[in-house]
Parts: structure tokens; sequence; C-alpha cells
């Protein structure tokens, strides 16, 4: 069952900044946010909190809110690498039992302003959905010249590591 956790990412990644945290660290905080806060109000559950924080050239990516800031976004990242980090944190009873981070290097091959258009309509709306403005599982996976990282990083939850620690703690078996 997914359930939203109503964290305030925006004012997170504020307090995050100010603090100067890595990459990685504002993904394990957003994570680990999202969990907690659904965690207290189901405390018999073991609750899955994930995030993802894109960086590109020094600088960190939100997911785009319309068409025009997703072209902007693919623009810079198109004939550059650029990172995706995720976080997946377990916590039990408000109390985080279980924190794990990858991160996945991507290069986007160059690409003109029109094969991103087109890109961007034939994707539709969905494509907003994601920060890097891409679904690798699609038509997203033709943007790319090289992935140096693991699919389900990439997707926003590094699952092979996930299920090893839920085979761990007994909460799924063999």
């Amino acid at each position: 069952m997914q359930i939203t956790s109503g964290v305030d990412e925006d004012a997170l990644k504020l307090e995050a900044e100010k603090e100067n945290l890595s990459p990685e660290k504002i993904a394990v905080r957003l994570a680990g946010a999202k969990a907690r806060a659904v965690s207290l109000e189901k405390l018999d559950a073991f609750v899955i909190g994930a995030d993802q924080v894109l960086q590109c050239e020094g600088s960190l990516f939100d997911k785009p809110r319309n068409a025009e800031e997703a072209l902007a976004h693919l623009k810079i990242f198109q004939g550059t690498t650029h990172q995706l980090i995720s976080s997946v944190a377990l916590v039990f009873k408000g109390e985080t039992r279980w924190v794990h981070t990858e991160t996945a290097t991507m290069t986007m091959r160059p690409l003109s302003d029109n094969t991103l258009e087109r890109y961007l309509d034939a994707c539709g709306p969905e494509v907003l959905e994601s920060v890097g403005v891409y679904r690798l599982e699609g038509i997203g996976a033709t943007l790319f010249e090289k992935i140096d990282g693991d699919y389900f990083t990439i997707l926003g939850l590094p699952l092979l590591p996930l299920l090893a620690c839920l085979r761990d703690e007994e909460i799924i078996s063999d």
C-alpha cells in the first residue's frame, strides 16, 4: 500500500541546503522523513520511504513543475553526465531500522531542441513525475549514451538491497 507522507520536501531541502548537506545526505533525510511520518500513523507496520535527488554540474534538480521547466532541465542535462542518488529507509514505530543509498551516473547524449520537444510530446504529462524528466523504462532510454548504475536505483528505489534487508528483518521470507 502506498501512503503519501505529507512531508514538506521543499522545507527539508531548504534546511539541508543551509546545513550544506551532500546530495546523498539530502536523499537520506528525505527518505527517512517520509517513512517516519507514515510510521507514526501506522505504528504496527514496517514503513518504507524512498526519495531521489538529481545532481548535474554541481546543481540539484527537483521534479519539473510544468512542460516548460521540463524542457529547460533536459536542455541542461543533454550532452552532460549527471548523478541520480536514491535512498531508501525502513522505519518501525518511528525508529529508523535501516537506510541504504545508491548512486547511478548517467550520460545523456547531445540532443537538439527539436528532439527534446518531440520527446516531451511523446511522453506526455507523466514525465513530470520524474526528477530527471525521463522514464528509463520507456522511451527515456533513447536519450542516453551511457549508464553506470543499478536499474532500480535509476527508477528511484534500490530494490535489491531493500529486499535483502526485508529478508534479514524476517519481514519477507526467502
